[in-house]
């Protein structure tokens, strides 16, 4: 996976530009299907917005990328490769996310950027100082071995996010999923957070999960999810520019956050 040039063709699907066979995925045998019908292809360095409504399907898309549920019919590929061929570790290792809430560990500040143990201190803080923590943690006593306490409440939220983009940067993966990276992050921590992404990601494949409209609308183009089926992909000017399902979730949320 070098340039991150994604076919989808499911319900769920990804599959090449002229399949035909639309993929599917359920959670459990003799249930219904949670993605229905996903037909698309993206471009190596998009970079694609997700949105939806509540339960439309936005999180399972993410999951079967990593399989974490299999589909049900159709395929994902990336770079040629059928995702559902390879193996797990091999799979997953080659994809960043950086999720809604930053997950760290009971460890160190070193465990928690490497927790493979597979990077050497100098490019460890290379990364930090690309996530614009290198500072923070040299001025801590242990250094890279500064303690990180479970679900790293030692942290500040803004700073447990900064590190698990520095994990991310760590691996130079060239598709990265974002799940609403600064949902739960203060105002100046976001703009450094996608200050950060727009430099250091520039040449990434990038599927964001958007839960707020905004996060989208400097995105390349916007897949638009509804019950499961892809409604719309388009950029974000096309669809305003027509009556669409994303033109109607942009007025809703600026109905929203005008107190309407």
């Amino acid at each position: 996976m070098q340039s991150g040039v994604v076919d989808i063709c499911f319900s769920i699907s990804i599959c090449d530009k002229n399949c035909r066979k639309f993929e599917q995925v359920r959670y459990r045998p003799n249930t219904p299907l949670v993605l229905k019908g996903i037909s698309l292809s993206i471009h190596g360095g998009e970079k694609i917005g997700v949105v939806g409504r509540t339960g439309s399907g936005k999180s399972t898309l993410i999951q079967v990328f990593f399989r974490l549920v299999e589909p049900y019919g159709g395929k994902i590929i990336i770079d040629g490769v059928d995702i559902c061929k390879l193996g797990l570790h091999d799979l997953r290792s080659r994809f960043g996310i950086i999720p809604q809430e930053p997950v760290l560990f009971e460890g160190t500040v070193r465990s928690n950027i490497d927790p493979l143990g597979l990077y050497s201190d100098d490019e460890i803080w290379k990364s930090l100082e690309r996530c614009q923590l290198k500072d923070v943690v040299s001025a801590k006593p242990e250094k890279l071995d500064a303690l990180v306490v479970d679900s790293g409440d030692n942290w500040s939220v803004g700073q447990r996010q900064l590190l698990c983009l520095g994990r991310v940067m760590l691996k130079r993966s060239r598709v990265l999923f974002m799940d609403e990276a600064t949902a739960s992050v203060d105002s100046q921590t976001d703009v450094i957070i996608q200050k950060i992404i727009r430099q250091e990601f520039s040449a990434c494949t990038i599927i964001t999960i958007a839960h707020r409209i905004p996060t989208v609308i400097d995105c390349d183009r916007v897949l638009v999810i509804d019950d499961g089926w892809a409604k719309e992909f388009d950029s974000p000017s096309s669809l305003l520019e027509r009556p669409s399902l994303f033109g109607a979730l942009v007025q809703e949320y600026a109905n929203r956050s005008s107190g309407l």
